[in-house]
Parts: structure tokens; sequence; C-alpha cells
């Protein structure tokens, strides 16, 4: 019964503060309608919040024998490789198009605020919640005012059936995306594969937008299989 003993406010606090803490995190992640949003950040961080509790005062009935040591801090250890299964689940790649590095970055961090919260070390979890939100809210306005300063430029392989229709919206959604097309060339793609003729098409693009995010539009268009990314030789050669 001497576990019993140490529960208390400061325990709730710290659960409290975890809860806390990691919803906010949670709700930037579900507000931009991420893969894991709200519910899973607060879980992840209130689990870890727990575990280490459970790790600091969970354990004082079996330390009455003499040479009995417990060593909290392991269990600190296993939670950073626990949530790292968590966040190799969320991301995922798609014909060469890496997605949800950054959601799964932000579990990881919110298991790390939650483990400080539960550890006592208050300050340092709201310190490292507010730091995410300047992460999350001023980084991408500071890569917005860089990428203003030179446009970028790329040219953009894209496969895709022939007498559909998607040359149309290959160029209505890199417009949409904030690009301006200098140059298309496009031929037919040698296949022995029955079914419709395949188009290989390359798009010189130039804006200020995210090249990754317009391939990864492209290759959610229907009728669209190959998308690739690369740098515009010619304009690096000037």
């Amino acid at each position: 019964m001497q576990s019993l003993a140490v529960q208390g406010w400061e325990q709730l606090v710290a659960l409290l503060l975890a809860l806390v803490l990691c919803s906010l995190i949670g709700l930037e992640r579900q507000l931009r309608q991420k893969s894991a949003g709200l519910r899973t950040h607060t879980l992840v961080g209130l689990g870890a919040a727990l575990f280490v509790i459970v790790s600091k005062y969970g354990f004082g009935d079996v330390l009455d024998p003499p040479g009995v040591v417990l060593d909290p801090s392991r269990v600190a250890a296993q939670i950073v490789s626990g949530v790292g299964f968590i966040g190799a689940g969320l991301v995922f790649v798609r014909r060469d198009i890496v997605r949800g590095l950054t959601t799964a970055a932000a579990v990881w961090l919110s298991a790390a605020v939650g483990t400080a919260a539960g550890a006592g070390l208050w300050l340092v979890a709201v310190a490292v919640t507010a730091a995410y939100f300047v992460v999350a809210f001023c980084y991408p306005l500071i890569l917005d005012r860089l990428a203003r300063g030179k446009p970028a430029t790329a040219l953009i392989q894209v496969g895709y059936e022939d007498g559909r229709g998607i040359l149309r919206s290959i160029v209505t959604q890199a417009t949409r995306s904030g690009f301006v097309i200098e140059e298309v060339r496009s031929q037919r793609a040698e296949s022995s594969r029955p079914g419709p003729a395949q188009i290989d098409l390359a798009l010189r693009v130039q804006g200020k937008g995210d090249v990754n995010e317009l391939a990864a539009d492209l290759s959610d268009i229907p009728g669209v299989h190959r998308v690739d990314v690369g740098p515009d030789e010619e304009n690096e050669k000037e």
C-alpha cells in the first residue's frame, strides 16, 4: 500500500498539463486535415505522461527490500522507441512522393511533451509546445518569403493514359497551384501492353508553390501512372 501514498494532485496536474499541451498540438494538425489529428496526439502525449508517472511513483512498494534498485529513465527510453512505430505508420511513399513526415514528427514531439510533463518538467513542456507552434506557423511564412525572391523552377515528367482529357487536368492543377507552365513537350510512349496509349509529358514550370505538393496532386489525377520531379537543367546551366 506504500505506492498509494504518492498519488495526489501533483500527478493529476502533470496528466492535465500533458492533456492540454498535446491537445493544442493535435488541434493544429486536425485543422490542417492531417492523418493524425487531435485524438491521436492527445492520447500519445497523455499515455507518455502516464508511463513516466507510473515509472516514478508506481513501484514504491517493491523498494523496501534492500538491494532493489529501479531506473525510471528506462521507461522514457522505451517511449521514444515505441512512438517510432506510430510515426512510421504515418509516413507513406506513393510514386516517389513522401507524405506524413511532419505529422509523424509532431506525434513524436507530443510524446516528448507528455514525457516532460509526467516527469515534472512543466516549464520545459510548455516551452517546447510554444516552440512547436513557432515552427508550425512562423516557419512557413519565412519559407514563403524566401521563395518569393526566387521562384522555383522544375521539370516535371508525367506519364498518363491518352484520350481521357488528362492533359487539361494537369495544366489546370499546375496553374491552380501557383505555377506558370513555360514549356510543354509530349510524345507517345512505346508500350507492348494492351489498352489505352500512354503519353510521356514533360512540363517546365516556374512558380512560388511547392513542387513536391504539385507532384503529389498530379499523381492523384485518375489516369496518371507516373510523376517524376527533377531540377531544370537548362536553368541551372544559365
